[in-house]
């Protein structure tokens, strides 16, 4: 089976969710996490951090910087990601979708077959 990454992503200047909406968000992904276990189809998630607190490494000339992230200039950022397994594009999607209804806009890229080894 095929790998698929889904991202999500946070707009930077967007209102904030409301306490409330935050603890829906949390529980539908929960409930998301646990019907993927229950498919089979889980290989991993996590969240993330604000941006503001990555650090970018960057070899130039053979020197290495350390810098304050973000990498990229822009104002919408990964906020987490799953890991998931999935017969093909279309099972992703359907992931997909529930994802994007439990914590907002979802990427869904595959896994480059050469790093399914």
């Amino acid at each position: 089976m095929k790998q698929y990454l889904l991202a999500v992503h946070s707009v930077e200047g967007a209102p904030a969710p409301s306490d409330e909406q935050t603890q829906t968000m949390f529980r539908e992904t929960d409930r998301i996490n646990d019907e993927l276990r229950a498919a089979g189809a889980w290989v991993f998630a996590g969240g993330l951090l604000s941006p503001d607190s990555a650090t970018v490494v960057r070899i130039e000339n053979g020197t290495t910087t350390m810098s304050d992230g973000p990498f990229a200039e822009t104002k919408e950022h990964l906020a987490g990601f799953w890991v998931i397994r999935c017969a093909d594009l279309d099972q992703a999607l359907a992931w997909a979708e529930k994802c994007a209804a439990a914590c907002g806009p979802v990427e869904v890229r595959p896994f480059d077959d050469l790093s399914q080894a």
